[in-house]
């Protein structure tokens, strides 16, 4: 008896160091693509640096020693391959750099920046997912009737339409109309940095994390629907009906059960959708995130800063999807002695 729990203690732990092993060398070939195509991509961007941030007029007045000095500081005339080689040994230090725009170290500015958007972005993500759920339940029971059209109407209408143009409807009703709630930023203006509490920031997010709620709950209600109708339609639903099971019975036995998976695999993989979403969304909002940084960035071409943020973004997102992984085993033991996942 010893021997055979040895041996499957040996055999988890085999299985353990493989999923890690395997997901490590993910996360590493992620970081290389992303790091590749994002770098080059801004290389070939039409933006010049010095325009963008030092303006036309300003760059007519100077000296061209004055202009040799900045064009060292932007990099604009070193080799593309010879400035990412550079932020490359510099990453596998452990330092991303400075910012150009900013002049702080990238760390400390996609830190204060990151704090800002993971209030956001994970209370827009709890809540759609939440939602998106409930409402799909409700729609995938009751097929065919008013709530499931009801349902449905809503769903495919906010998954048509553009999440900065919902931040700029809930902005114009709630904050300028009916000035329920501030019209930007993130913070109340002319406030001292440690007299912020965390309900005022909360109130801050509010506008932004709905927008970005509204528009990502409606895949998950589609999906949601469209599983547990075709779960309804199963033969053990039928012989649970048959039994004599009340409908609530059967989708909270049953039903919940089996689209529990997918639907927590469809919430983990938009994670990338509320990054993505965040950027406009952020801009709607002037909120001072990770998504306005990036796209401070990118229109001043503060590549430090740029590749950073993707790095980090890629990172989150590779970590949530690892994380729906393990969900998958703890939550179903099939997969976990299936060996398939951890």
């Amino acid at each position: 008896m010893k021997k055979k729990n040895h041996g499957k203690n040996t055999s988890g732990k085999k299985r353990i160091v493989l999923f890690l092993g395997k997901n490590v060398l993910h996360a590493i070939l992620l970081i290389a693509g992303v790091s590749v195509v994002t770098f080059f991509l801004v290389i070939q961007s039409p933006i010049d640096p010095l325009s963008a941030n030092v303006g036309q007029a300003a760059l007519g007045a100077m000296s061209e020693a004055q202009l040799e000095q900045l064009k060292e500081y932007w990099g604009v005339d070193t080799p593309a391959f010879t400035r990412f080689l550079h932020w490359a040994g510099d990453f596998l230090r452990g330092d991303m750099g400075v910012s150009l725009l900013y002049r702080r170290a990238v760390s400390d500015v996609i830190g204060e920046k990151l704090v800002n958007s993971l209030l956001l972005m994970v209370t827009a993500w709890v809540t759609s997912g939440l939602l998106g759920f409930v409402l799909g339940v409700i729609a995938g029971a009751n097929t065919g009737k008013w709530q499931d059209k009801l349902i449905k109407g809503y769903a495919v209408l906010t998954a048509s339409t553009p999440a900065y143009w919902i931040g700029l409807l809930l902005l114009l009703v709630f904050g300028v109309w009916l000035q329920l709630f501030p019209v930007g930023l993130g913070v109340p203006i002319g406030v001292a940095s440690e007299e912020v509490t965390m309900l005022k920031r909360l109130h801050h997010a509010v506008l932004p994390a709905l927008a970005l709620s509204i528009t990502g709950a409606s895949s998950v209600i589609l999906h949601t629907r469209e599983k547990l109708a075709e779960v309804m339609e199963c033969d053990y639903m039928l012989y649970a009906r048959a039994r004599g099971e009340k409908k609530t019975q059967m989708i909270m036995g049953h039903g919940i059960r089996n689209i529990l998976l997918p639907a927590m695999t469809l919430q983990f993989a938009s994670i990338g959708e509320i990054f993505g979403g965040s950027v406009l969304i952020e801009e709607v909002f002037s909120y001072p995130g990770l998504g306005q940084a990036a796209v401070s960035a990118g229109l001043g071409s503060d590549i430090p800063l740029l590749m950073g943020i993707t790095v980090i973004s890629a990172l989150l997102i590779f970590a949530g999807n690892m994380t729906a992984n393990i969900l998958y085993g703890v939550i179903d033991p099939r997969i976990r002695r299936g060996g398939q996942r951890l």
